[in-house]
């Protein structure tokens, strides 16, 4: 962090120099600026140059900051108000909302002044505040069906049933099938609430791709021989190495390759590719793809850009008959967005779908 010309005895008390000044600002973890009446930055903190790029010292805030909230309170305190608040939501590889507190620096009659301007991410409030919504309405709708056919069996098993074996054999099935279908859904819904709590924070660690999907394939022979829909991969030599989460990844190309086998047509055969592409839309670079491909019914092009959302799904009963929870998607989709990759959705009717991961290549994180 560099501090400008008007830092020193303008801006700080006459017991703490400048060193002192920059080794308490970088040692927060948020991201702070130090302005003065003119607006430009006189000192940027570590995480604000981190966020913001570096050689902000100098520099009028608007650089920086472009949101018109943020700038209308650091004007507000600079004309006189004591401090000021406004949220703001910036684009990125995640979208991400910051509080952001302006406080008036006040140095004396014959010092200059000027504010100090912090960002503190709101985001995991906001969004604990939409789950804990969508989770009251949407869990409450999934459950109701299980329920109720659980609640109806034992009623049967109680009633009618009660002396009739060939009825309670009956039942007792579809109990335990609805009783599955609830595990399923509340492991998918503990899988997507995991990943979001981390969306943000990029894994640092360097997996060998390859593995992973020989992995998540191995996982799926058994459903793969009992449908008779045989696995076929296609792959270059040698490890292709990408920044990942060995298990998150693993999931994303086990939750893709299920889907393929659960709605490929009978006797077909899912196609597994690893292959690079020179540029993806959204990503700043190369990227190592992992495309995943059926021979099923396709999907309409009016459902491709929902099918991530939650408990979206393009047929509802034929996804509950073959035990879908609705969040398969939506955990790949989040998954992704936290390795700041993409997921591609290439579909046609009566031909089947391809979905194509594409993970940068790229060591270093990208910036907001």
């Amino acid at each position: 962090m560099r501090s400008g010309p008007t830092t020193g005895a303008k801006l700080r008390s006459g017991l703490m120099n400048d060193d002192d000044l920059t080794t308490i600002l970088n040692a927060l973890t948020e991201p702070v600026f130090l302005v003065n009446t003119d607006r430009r930055i006189t000192m940027a903190n570590v995480a604000a140059e981190e966020l913001f790029g570096g050689e902000l010292t100098g520099r009028n805030l608007v650089h920086a900051i472009r949101h018109p909230d943020a700038l209308d309170s650091v004007e507000e305190v600079l004309h006189g108000k004591t401090r000021s608040e406004a949220v703001i939501s910036m684009s990125g590889p995640v979208r991400t909302t910051y509080k952001v507190s302006v406080v008036r620096l006040d140095n004396g009659e014959d010092a200059e002044g000027g504010a100090v301007l912090g960002l503190h991410d709101i985001s995991h409030v906001l969004e604990a505040e939409q789950m804990r919504s969508d989770f009251v309405a949407n869990v409450s709708h999934e459950l109701r069906s299980p329920l109720s056919a659980l609640s109806g069996g034992i009623e049967t098993l109680q009633g009618a049933a009660r002396n009739d074996p060939e009825a309670q054999v009956r039942f007792l099935g579809i109990m335990e099938h609805e009783a599955a279908r609830m595990n399923r859904l509340i492991d998918d819904l503990l899988s997507l609430t995991s990943v979001e709590v981390n969306e943000r924070v990029r894994p640092s660690g360097k997996v060998n791709l390859r593995a992973i999907v020989e992995r998540a394939i191995a996982a799926l022979e058994t459903q793969s021989k009992a449908s008779k829909k045989p696995i076929r991969l296609e792959m270059p030599n040698g490890e292709c190495a990408v920044l990942g989460d060995e298990d998150e990844l693993t999931q994303v190309f086990h939750n893709l390759i299920d889907n393929a086998l659960k709605y490929s047509r009978d006797n077909s055969e899912v196609i597994v590719t690893i292959g690079e592409r020179d540029q993806v839309t959204g990503l700043a670079g190369p990227a190592t793809t992992v495309a995943v491909t059926d021979q099923g019914d396709g999907i309409p092009v009016e459902h491709i850009p929902r099918i991530t959302e939650r408990f979206y799904r393009v047929d509802t009963s034929r996804s509950r008959e073959k035990g879908g929870t609705g969040l398969g998607l939506a955990i790949v989709k989040h998954i992704l967005n936290r390795h700041r990759g993409r997921l591609l959705v290439d579909s046609e009717k009566d031909v089947g779908s391809t979905f194509t991961v594409c993970l940068p290549q790229d060591a270093p994180a990208q910036s907001p």
